[in-house]
This record gives structure tokens, C-alpha cells and sequence, in this order.
């Protein structure tokens, strides 16, 4: 029995503490502060665009078509890669695990022009040798 009146007791409490939870005061909501305009001398133009580029490290079994379709979204592009890396890539056809490699994100239209036309025009190639078409990509 006297479990029963403790339990009930409990009860009528919590029920209190929710109503009571439930029905308190309101809290006045904060008026948003005023917004003064900017004078548009204090207005700061946004910077020239820049060139950004990115950096990927060679994996096994990479190659430059690969990098480009995952890079840009044409696999077509790859010389722009190889064209960024001339320093570190002699043969377009050779890359290597670990190498690590900059993707220039901001080519310009006519480069990527540029590289297309090469990609599909390259020709015949060999592993280990700096194709002439390769070459006078680079030269341009």
C-alpha cells in the first residue's frame, strides 16, 4: 500500500514539474538590431581571379587520360597536364607512383582548345621517347 501512494506521489509530481515546465513565463524574443548601410566607398571589390591549381600524387597504374577525366572531365585534356609538368614528366607516356603532379584548375579556353587538338592529333607513339609531335605541344 504504501507503494501504491509513493508511486502516485511520484506521478503528481513529475505531472507538476511538466506543467509547470510547459506553462512558464514566455521569453520575449530580441528585436533583430539595426542594420546600417555600407557606404560603397567602404565596399571591397573582390580580387582579380588568380590561377589555381591543385596538386595529385601518382598512384599505380595511373596514367594522364585517366587524371584528366577525373581533373577536368575530359580525359581529352590530358596535355594540359603533361604541358604543367613538363619539369617533371620527359615522356607523356611514363608517369610514376608517388610523383606528384599539378593540375592547373583555370586553363583558358584556347589552351584546352589547344590540348584537345593535340590528344586527338598526337599520332603513333613509343614509351620512353619525347614524341616531336609532343615537342612542338610543348613549345607553343
Amino acid at each position: 500500500m504504501k507503494f501504491n501512494k509513493m508511486l502516485k506521489l511520484t506521478g503528481l509530481l513529475g505531472a507538476f514539474t511538466l506543467a509547470v515546465g510547459c506553462a512558464g513565463p514566455a521569453e520575449k524574443a530580441e528585436e533583430p538590431a539595426a542594420v546600417e548601410p555600407t557606404p560603397a566607398a567602404a565596399v571591397e571589390e573582390p580580387a582579380a581571379p588568380t590561377s589555381t591549381s591543385t596538386s595529385y600524387e601518382v598512384n599505380q597504374g595511373d596514367h594522364l587520360w585517366g587524371i584528366s577525366g577525373q581533373s577536368y572531365g575530359n580525359p581529352y585534356k590530358w596535355p594540359l597536364i603533361y604541358k604543367a609538368n613538363s619539369d617533371k614528366i620527359k615522356d607523356a607516356d611514363l608517369i610514376y607512383p608517388g610523383q606528384v603532379l599539378d593540375i592547373d584548375s583555370d586553363a583558358s579556353d584556347a589552351d584546352s582548345a589547344a590540348a584537345i587538338n593535340h590528344a586527338k592529333t598526337r599520332g603513333s607513339w613509343s614509351i620512353g621517347v619525347t614524341e616531336d609531335s609532343d615537342q612542338a605541344y610543348l613549345a607553343q
